[in-house]
C-alpha cells in the first residue's frame, strides 16, 4: 500500500497531508486559499491519487507560507509513499493543453531534486492569489519529493489557464511515473540499484 501521512507544524503554518498513490482521485482539501484548493484538487483528480490536505497558515500576512509549506509536506508524503521505488515506471512526460495554453511537463523520479520552471504569467494575480506562488509550490514539492521536474509553458495568455496547465501537467506525469511497470516488477529502475538516496 503506497500511502503516507505527514504533519508539519511551524510558527507560520500547520499542515497535515495524507496521500494514496494508488487511489481514484478523491480529494479533501482545505488550505484557506480558494484558488490553491482548486489546483490541488486538479492535482489529485488527474493524478489519480487520493489526497487529503488540511492547512492552517498565517493568511493575514499573505498566501506564501501556506503555499510553500503545503508543497514541502506533499513532497515529503509522496516520497515516503514511494518507498524504495521498486517497480515504478520512473520517467514520464506530457503536453497539457488548457484552452489557448499549452504546457510541457516531464519528470524523473530520480532521488535528485531539481526544478526547471519556464512559465511566465501575464498578470500578477489570479483573483487574490499571487501568480509567483505557483513556482514556489513547484519548487517546494520538487525539493522534498526528490524528483527532477521540468515545467515549460510553450504559449498561453490567461493566467488561470497557465497555472492550471502546470498543475495538471504535474498530475499526469506523476501518475504515469509512479505507475508500476509490469516489465520490471520488483526491480529498482536504476543502474545504481537504488533511487532516492
Amino acid at each position: 500500500m503506497r500511502k503516507a501521512q505527514i504533519v508539519r507544524e511551524t510558527k507560520e503554518t500547520r499542515i497535515s497531508v495524507s496521500v494514496d498513490l494508488d487511489g481514484t482521485g478523491k480529494s479533501d482539501i482545505s488550505t484557506g486559499i480558494g484558488f490553491f484548493d482548486h489546483m490541488l484538487d486538479a492535482l489529485a483528480r488527474h493524478g489519480r491519487m487520493d489526497l487529503t490536505i488540511k492547512a492552517v497558515g498565517d493568511l493575514h500576512i499573505d498566501d506564501h507560507h501556506t503555499t510553500e509549506d503545503v508543497g514541502i509536506v506533499l513532497g515529503k508524503a509522496v516520497k515516503q509513499a514511494l518507498g524504495d521505488m521498486r517497480g515504478i515506471t520512473r520517467y514520464a512526460d506530457c503536453l497539457m493543453p488548457m484552452d489557448e495554453t499549452l504546457t510541457r511537463a516531464a519528470i524523473d523520479i530520480s532521488g535528485r531534486a531539481f526544478l526547471v520552471f519556464r512559465t511566465e504569467f501575464p498578470t500578477q494575480k489570479i483573483g487574490t492569489y499571487d501568480t509567483e506562488l505557483v513556482r514556489e509550490f513547484f519548487q517546494a514539492f520538487t525539493m522534498n519529493a526528490g524528483v527532477t521536474l521540468h515545467i515549460e509553458t510553450l504559449y498561453g495568455v490567461n493566467s488561470h489557464h497557465i497555472a492550471e496547465s502546470c498543475y495538471k501537467g504535474l498530475a499526469r506525469v506523476l501518475r504515469a511515473a509512479v505507475a508500476m511497470d509490469p516489465a520490471s516488477a520488483g526491480e529498482i529502475p536504476s543502474t545504481k540499484g537504488a533511487l532516492g538516496n
